[in-house]
């Protein structure tokens, strides 16, 4: 496993593209490049390409299907074989063999709620970049200690969002360490978190819920994914 140390060895490099044990830089890059990652809960994988499709046209580059559903590995593999530009990953990797199942249906890397050791070496070992779950000081300890430095801050608002977020990474922030925050946040909030420096995007479940995906609304995710990409724009203007 890699060391805390060897996150020293790189405060040079670019915090935004400085590569990480888990993710490469250039798969960090797209991912700020996007600035959000649209968190989906799919019960039909027939919805999977018209959703990914309406997504798109509203500018949204990055998703995250959560495995909360028997049919969120089959909708990873419609939307990779349909929309290979799509970046795909997989979220709610609660458990090892999910790793593999991820990798075999495509993903680009992989989410998780919390901070599970063996998950994180599976997915070290399996090659799948991979952001585990912290909300505390001590989850990004141990987060660094298995050669993470993308973390998912989950849930963001109900800890205390973007100013409890600050506190407990300011210890760490020489080292690079990044953070996509979920939970709670949507159009009304999500400039005040692109504009911190250490977090290269936001999870956003407000863009595709449940109810428009179950009413087939891809009108009106189009129109969500219009906003969040408006606020990116922005926010970092032409220098995403």
């Amino acid at each position: 496993m890699a060391s805390i140390h060897s996150f020293e060895l790189n405060q040079s490099m670019n915090p935004i593209t400085a590569p990480s044990p888990q993710f490469p830089g250039e798969l960090l890059a797209k991912i700020h490049h996007a600035g959000v990652i649209a968190t989906l809960t799919i019960e039909d994988a027939k919805d999977a390409l018209p959703l990914a499709q309406a997504l798109s046209n509203g500018g949204v580059t990055c998703i995250e299907l959560t495995l909360r559903t028997s049919a969120a590995l089959d909708a990873l593999r419609c939307i990779r074989a349909e929309m290979p530009g799509m970046m795909v990953g997989v979220g709610t990797i609660l458990a090892v063999r999910q790793i593999s199942d991820c990798l075999a249906a495509g993903a680009s890397f992989g989410v998780a709620p919390g901070t599970n050791p063996r998950i994180i070496e599976k997915a070290r070992c399996a090659g799948l970049p991979f952001a585990p779950g912290i909300c505390t000081p001590s989850d990004i300890e141990y987060a660094l200690q298995a050669g993470c430095s993308l973390m998912k801050f989950f849930p963001c608002v109900p800890c205390g969002g973007l100013s409890y977020l600050r506190s407990i990474s300011a210890p760490f922030a020489h080292l690079g360490v990044k953070f996509i925050p979920l939970g709670g946040i949507d159009a009304s909030n999500a400039a005040s978190y692109l504009n911190d420096s250490s977090v290269p995007a936001l999870g956003g479940s407000w863009i595709a819920p449940r109810n428009l995906v179950q009413e087939k609304n891809w009108a009106m995710i189009t129109k969500n994914a219009q906003q969040a990409t408006d606020i990116i724009k922005r926010v970092r203007g032409g220098h995403q």
